[in-house]
């Protein structure tokens, strides 16, 4: 394909991006992640996956999606963003505490609205630019989305591994379509982290190591999603009533200060769950916890995860 093709279908696909709702869009040449493949092997031998034993699987398609799609060239990464909005958290009377789940769980499940969105684009490009082989990715395959999301120069992964852009901060879901379709390449962006230790410094449970790197077994969402069995007792009293997930990381980051509010309805917090009282999560019931969590997050906890951890946030 000529250079000018790969250039203007790469503007086309970017611009159907934006139109589609997606926040950035940037495009990576597709080719074996050489610089992540030492990094990756490292981070799976020091166990740092605790009993996520799928991040083992697949090693090779993690680091090559020429593995995943035949004939791969471009890796298309969109970000969407998810912040709430620094007035919408749950709002109770003064002085009452309740439990608290990370941002990404207010809503619809990401999946859904991300797959959605990123079919729409592959549909696109089929009108628009004719046959071309893709998948679409979001997060449910051995894809380093924040990998290709920071080659295709949307942001850099900072100190606390998360996805950063200077514009907006770092409340994003990532998504990819990984083409046979030869597109421009956008350069990687800097790293702005410098010398802030922020993230570093407020972990409750110690999980950033190292700058860039978090062993995923020692954090609290790793504690409240992944881990199936009994939290253990040495990080008792360190959740800060984080019963899903954790945003610490991300709160303290400076970069957030210019997050703005989403514009997907999806993602909004439920009025009912906005209300919800510590009482209300403690004697939750199975009837009410499918009603509410039907096409959340949450769901993956399952009601018996959710009870541990609420019991394991009370001290009980």
């Amino acid at each position: 394909m000529s250079t000018t093709a790969s250039f203007v279908n790469a503007q086309k696909i970017k611009a159907k991006a934006l139109e589609l709702g997606f926040d950035f869009c940037g495009i990576a040449k597709a080719d074996f992640l050489e610089t992540e493949a030492p990094r990756l092997e490292n981070w799976l031998t020091q166990h740092m996956h605790g009993q996520m034993g799928y991040m083992a699987n697949h090693f090779d398609k993690r680091l090559d999606p020429r593995l995943l799609v035949d004939g791969a060239k471009s890796v298309v990464s969109v970000l969407l963003n998810y912040f709430p909005g620094h007035e919408a958290e749950n709002r109770l009377p003064e002085g009452e505490v309740t439990y608290k789940l990370s941002k990404y769980a207010y809503g619809t499940d990401y999946h859904f609205v991300l797959k959605d969105k990123l079919k729409a684009l592959l549909a696109y490009i089929h009108t628009e630019i004719g046959e071309v082989g893709g998948r679409a990715f979001v997060d449910s395959a051995p894809v380093m989305d924040k990998v290709w999301a920071a080659k295709a120069g949307v942001g850099w992964v900072g100190k606390h591994s998360n996805l950063l852009n200077r514009q907006m901060g770092s409340f994003f879901f990532i998504g990819e379509l990984i083409l046979d379709l030869e597109l421009t390449p956008d350069g990687p962006t800097t790293d702005h982290c410098g010398t802030c230790t922020r993230c570093i410094d407020a972990c409750p449970t110690e999980a950033i190591v190292a700058p860039y790197v978090v062993d995923g077994s020692r954090c609290i969402s790793y504690f409240t999603i992944e881990l199936k069995e009994a939290i253990p007792q040495e990080v008792k009293g360190k959740f800060e009533n984080w019963i899903f997930g954790c945003d610490i990381c991300q709160d303290v980051c400076p970069w957030n200060r210019f997050a703005k509010p989403h514009h997907t309805p999806d993602f909004s917090l439920s009025p009912e769950l906005a209300q919800f009282s510590a009482i209300d999560w403690e004697e939750i019931t199975e009837d009410l916890f499918n009603k509410v969590f039907r096409r959340s997050p949450v769901k993956r906890t399952k009601l018996e995860g959710l009870k541990r951890n609420i019991s394991f946030v009370k001290g009980e």
